[in-house]
């Protein structure tokens, strides 16, 4: 049997969302799991959710912005949402050192079995451009050295395909490549979709078989929403998750 990754990004300390995309990913046979971003944020279980990832999973990690802003201290969140910095700093509060050191230390892109993970772009993954458009992604191809890239970020699942007659895109589907087609693909957000869609979202990628799934799932919302309250976070930050916005 061939490897089976299943890709993660922007769980965003929702720890309901994210334990009901692992058992998906295991009943679906998932034998790897790699995460391309912003384990924190938004939500209220950050601690527990970097437990998952790090201590359970043991999994390739890539640092995205809220994973940035949270550890590294020196951060100007003035252009940041105010209730976005406020769970930063909340977020701070409830990690150990050493949850800040191993944000801290994320690279902000990796390598992993003949693929690439990032968490905004390839050509400035410090800057945490945002890839809403076949023209915004036909500069990051430019610095794609793999086939298959996945990231996250926009938390809107989408594949981004450079042909022979420009970038073009396809909507979140199940999805069989060909060898040398090039692609960047956003896998969806498992802790705060905004594409309309509340259900968590993730992708499936069989090596072997040259397919990418996306999986929709639904969880536990009003716990993660009863979670939030129960910590004092901004409202919008709860209300946000049952809109898919």
């Amino acid at each position: 049997m061939g490897r089976v990754y299943a890709i993660l990004g922007d769980i965003h300390a929702n720890i309901e969302a994210l334990e009901t995309v692992l058992a998906d990913a295991r009943a679906q046979g998932a034998t790897h799991y790699v995460c391309v971003g912003d384990v924190v944020g938004y939500n209220a279980a950050p601690a527990e959710c970097i437990r998952v990832v790090r201590d359970e999973l043991q999994c390739p990690v890539v640092r995205g912005n809220h994973d940035h802003y949270v550890s590294y201290f020196d951060t100007n969140l003035a252009d940041f949402h105010p209730a976005a910095a406020q769970v930063v700093e909340w977020t701070r509060s409830q990690l150990t050192n050493d949850d800040m050191s191993w944000l801290h230390n994320l690279p902000l892109q990796k390598p992993v079995m003949g693929f690439m993970l990032v968490h905004s772009t390839l050509d400035m993954p410090d800057h945490w451009g945002y890839v809403f458009d076949n023209q915004q992604a036909e500069s990051n191809f430019n610095y794609q050295y793999t086939q298959i890239c996945f990231h996250g970020h926009t938390h809107v699942p989408i594949i981004y395909a450079n042909t022979p007659g420009g970038v073009v895109h396809y909507e979140a589907c199940d999805f069989t490549y060909e060898f040398g087609q090039k692609l960047f693909i956003n896998v969806g957000s498992v802790g705060q979709p905004r594409d309309g869609d509340p259900r968590a979202s993730y992708v499936l990628f069989d090596m072997s078989a040259r397919q990418v799934r996306f999986r929709r799932l639904e969880y536990d919302v009003a716990a993660a929403q009863a979670r939030i309250r129960d910590a004092g976070l901004p409202e919008r930050c709860a209300e946000r998750l049952e809109q898919g916005r």
